[in-house]
């Protein structure tokens, strides 16, 4: 009897998979010390998006996080993060200095493993990260990453793609303690999952270490887990209820169950499993459970969805009030796969195929390359594995303005470590090694968030039931002024954060006009409407500046796509119509801007 190792996930992947990675520390630490006592002894305890989430949505560091992790679950239990490549866990690709401070934080935060991949697969990509995590003293597993291609597609991602992968790495010569074959969408056929790995432990011998991963959000799960233990495997990522099946990892209790009357067994007190599950429910019970996240979702075969950003994406989709476009996005995800070159659709890259899909649906097929899913065919990331559509390619080259690019990223990166010293020290913030990670991993196109966060900007975007209750109280109104009885009434009214001024015929409570709060906007003035709908996340004008047509106002987020929303002309902001953090709708006005009169034009 072969007794099959397992890790627990419900504490990471669990919460990125139901709640777009947003969990409060102080609500799961009890939910790590049930998982101690109930015997499991390896743990995923951060890392992916769960780092930049505690930042951006739970007004937390992640580092503070792990520690108290470390704590509650003890020196023993093995702890362990995910990391992809050269991003590590960054928004970003990162140089190679911050690749190194990534896994000495790591280390000194409490974490003993770190999972290592690259969605395309390009093994320059794992070279560097590996190194620097062996070299800080972790176990470093290092992954080939998987998935099912849309139909009618081939020349990747099958055995013989994948065992061409590891061969890849073995030649590469990267340090490594065990290898994993990780299926973030739980989409491949089960026997595949079975070819790959006895084909993998047939080249690595039967004393290396093999890992599965996958998600049960195709239905399919618990399959390919018994494949692939049936081929050679020795360990697999199971979760705890709530935050299994589904989106999620497959249930430890339905595996335990499943190797029944089999030659492999799950070593699991099955009492104290389900001891440690009330303890997670209890924590959880205010938790918003999106129903997407609870059920199998067979069309993500046809497109491949991760179940950790399927979640992250409907979260997203709901904060932007666009949750009904999200069949047709999913729909529309199959041909960006297709045509962007098979990258695996794993964090980032299948950011990149919902993005550009999001768009697609939008704006118009193909009218808009997306920032990432253009770099992404032009080579910036790596290389692909099969050649994305040359059409594709011309587009995002026109678009983006950047030429195809077929050298190592790396090598186009400067290092990060001075700059982010430079942007604490300009701010007046302590320069830690801490707060140069969260500087440099967490800048965007438009701003930079952990400057955000150590600045004090600790947003908490959690959603609990009596959140959600509270989002749906009306409006509120202040009367401006008493009516004569019978005439008409003014009232200032509150809605999503900008102010209106209402007239209403007090008789007949008919309204009588809705104009905005103390409008500013000259009569001939350019109106400047929202393209798209999204989150105001940085405003960079103000009323009286001059600008410049193409100039950036402000940049609306949707998707974690930042979008600028620039001057049609040349003039004066006249008006700034929103706030920061507010929601815009597509065709919303959000600045007026006085224009420029030409030296001909008449008083």
């Amino acid at each position: 009897m072969k007794t099959i190792r397992f890790m627990d996930t419900s504490l990471r992947d669990g919460f990125q998979s139901v709640f777009g990675a947003r969990a409060l520390t102080d609500d799961f630490i009890p939910a790590v010390e049930s998982a101690v006592h109930a015997g499991i002894e390896h743990m995923e305890a951060g890392g992916g998006a769960r780092f930049q989430a505690l930042f951006m949505y739970c007004g937390e560091s992640a580092f503070d996080m792990m520690d108290r992790f470390r704590a509650a679950a003890g020196p023993s239990t093995s702890l362990q993060t995910l990391a992809r490549g050269i991003n590590v866990v960054a928004l970003s690709a990162q140089p190679k200095d911050m690749i190194d401070l990534h896994a000495k934080m790591f280390k000194k935060h409490g974490m003993t493993h770190i999972r290592n991949f690259d969605a395309l697969n390009d093994v320059r990509n794992l070279i560097y990260s590996g190194e620097c995590i062996a070299n800080a003293g972790l176990h470093h597993q290092v992954v080939v990453t998987m998935m099912e291609l849309p139909p009618g597609c081939s020349g990747a991602h099958d055995a013989p793609f994948y065992i061409k992968t590891l061969q890849e790495i073995l030649d590469s010569g990267l340090p490594y303690d065990s290898i994993c074959f990780k299926d973030a969408s739980g989409t491949s056929n089960p026997n595949k999952f079975y070819e790959t790995i006895k084909a993998a432990r047939k080249l690595l011998g039967k004393d290396t270490t093999i890992w599965a991963h996958t998600h049960e959000t195709a239905g399919v799960g618990i399959t390919q887990y018994k494949a692939a233990i049936e081929a050679g495997c020795d360990g697999v990522d199971l979760a705890r209820s709530p935050l299994s099946s589904g989106t999620c990892q497959p249930d430890i209790l339905s595996m335990w169950h499943a190797l029944k009357g089999t030659d492999y067994a799950l070593d699991i007190d099955v009492t104290k499993i389900l001891a440690a599950n009330r303890v997670l429910e209890e924590c959880l019970q205010d938790y918003f459970f999106p129903p997407e996240a609870q059920k199998v979702s067979s069309e993500v075969i046809l497109s491949p969805m991760p179940g950790g950003a399927l979640t992250a994406n409907t979260m997203m989709m709901r904060d932007t009030g666009t949750l009904d476009l999200y069949p047709k996005v999913i729909e529309a995800m199959s041909e960006c796969v297709a045509r962007g070159g098979f990258g695996t659709s794993v964090t980032p890259v299948s950011q990149f195929y919902f993005q550009q899909a999001y768009a697609n649906v939008t704006q118009g097929p193909w009218k808009k390359i997306t920032d990432g899913y253009g770099k992404m065919v032009l080579g910036y990331f790596g290389c692909t594995p099969v050649a994305p559509d040359p059409e594709i390619v011309r587009l995002a080259e026109d678009q983006l303005g950047k030429p195809v690019f077929k050298g190592d990223p790396l090598d186009i990166l400067e290092p990060g470590i001075p700059k982010a010293k430079a942007i604490l020290e300009k701010n007046g913030l302590p320069v830690t090694d801490e707060n140069i990670f969260i500087v440099g991993a967490l800048e965007t196109q438009g701003g930079n968030k952990g400057l955000d966060f150590l600045k004090g900007n600790k947003p908490i975007n959690v959603r609990k039931v009596a959140a959600i209750t509270d989002e749906a109280a009306p409006a509120t109104a202040a009367p401006m002024s008493t009516p004569a009885m019978g005439g008409p009434a003014d009232y200032t009214v509150t809605v999503e954060g900008k102010a209106y001024q209402v007239t209403v015929e007090a008789s007949t409570g008919e309204v009588k006009t809705v104009e905005p709060a103390a409008a500013t906007k000259p009569v001939d003035a350019v109106n400047v409407k929202a393209k798209l709908q999204g989150v105001v996340y940085e405003i960079f004008a103000t009323v009286g500046d001059q600008v410049k047509q193409g100039d950036s106002l402000m940049i609306l987020e949707a998707m974690k796509m930042e979008t600028p929303v620039v001057a049609p002309c040349d003039g004066t902001v006249a008006s700034i119509e929103v706030e920061k953090n507010q929601v815009v709708k597509p065709e919303q006005l959000v600045a007026t801007i006085a224009q420029a009169r030409r030296s001909n034009d008449t008083k």
